[in-house]
């Protein structure tokens, strides 16, 4: 089983989330419906490290880098 942080991801990759690394953020990743085992898609990733447009099981969102990089994924 590989895994990467999203932010190591590219516009168009996709994994399944099976872990956060900081437990204040994974809350509130969790109450935008980022649970584990839910499909995530980078969808765009804005210029100048300002966060992370991501498809989580076909609802988008937008999230801070420093929160998407706490989120880790299947590839």
């Amino acid at each position: 089983m590989k895994t990467a942080s999203i932010t190591q991801l590219r516009e168009g990759n996709s994994g399944k989330v099976v872990k956060f690394t900081d437990d204040l953020i994974a809350s509130k990743l969790i109450s935008m419906g980022v649970l584990p085992g839910s499909l995530i898609q980078v969808v765009k990733i804005a210029p100048f490290n300002g966060g992370f447009y991501l498809k989580v099981d076909g609802n988008n969102m937008a999230v801070r880098t420093n929160e998407a990089a706490n989120i880790v994924v299947e590839l």
